[in-house]
């Protein structure tokens, strides 16, 4: 069984006001953080890295009371050297990129042995089927909606059958989106069986975040009960 989950992108928030915003996107009702983090050499772009993720844990603390996963995606290469600095830094989840890394095993193997989950994501270019391998040993499957390193593109629908095919294979597995999800394209992630949602942009701007993250739960919601698979 799968729940819904909820996890703005913080690339789409007000770097000016970073703490600020996180504690507003999690007081709005969302589940995790999503954290970019890109090296400049595996996608076109710079952004945070372990600093940050080190500061944003000292902003919030993990507790049982509140909602505080990090959810890390690594958009780098060399995937392997930055899991302890992640893993110090207050990482909760690791996401590798299919992609950067010439043994995904032993990553996974290196990624739970800091204590963290272990996720791995797939570029729009990649097969899907380059996951199932992987899948019992992973904890979520992330499978990429636009082209990483930059936020605000638009959602390929295209990547829906990846979705599908994951989670008729793989019923009980965390399967993430990641790129141009709101409220036009939900439904189609939903639909495909997606029951992670990533979404910079359509939270962090939007008039209502409470609104658009309860649009967001409630189309993952119904496809999960529908299914047959929603977590109580």
């Amino acid at each position: 069984m799968v729940k819904p989950i909820i996890a703005p992108s913080i690339l789409a928030s007000d770097f000016a006001h970073l703490g600020c915003n996180c504690h507003r996107m999690y007081d709005n009702g969302a589940d995790w953080l999503h954290i970019d983090v890109m090296d400049g050499h595996f996608v076109p772009n710079i952004s945070m890295g372990p600093p940050i993720i080190t500061s944003l844990r000292n902003e919030i603390p993990r507790s049982d009371t509140k909602a505080s996963f990090f959810d890390c995606h690594m958009m780098v290469s060399e995937p392997e050297k930055w899991v302890p600095e992640v893993a110090k830094a207050g990482g909760d989840q690791y996401t590798f990129h299919y992609e950067s890394t010439n043994d995904p095993v032993a990553l996974i193997k290196l990624i739970k042995s800091h204590g963290m989950k272990a996720a791995c994501a797939v570029k729009p270019g990649t097969p899907v089927d380059v996951l199932y391998p992987l899948a019992e040993q992973l904890d979520m499957a992330l499978v990429m909606t636009v082209e990483p390193g930059f936020g605000g593109q638009k959602f390929m629908p295209e990547m829906m059958p990846k979705v599908e095919a994951l989670r008729k294979k793989f019923p009980q597995l965390n399967i993430q989106v990641d790129g141009g999800l709101g409220k036009d394209t939900i439904g189609a992630a939903a639909d495909a069986g997606a029951n992670v949602i990533v979404a910079g942009t359509a939270v962090f701007k939007a008039s209502d975040p409470l609104e658009m993250i309860q649009i967001l739960r409630d189309a993952v919601t119904k496809n999960l009960e529908a299914r047959g698979l929603l977590e109580k």
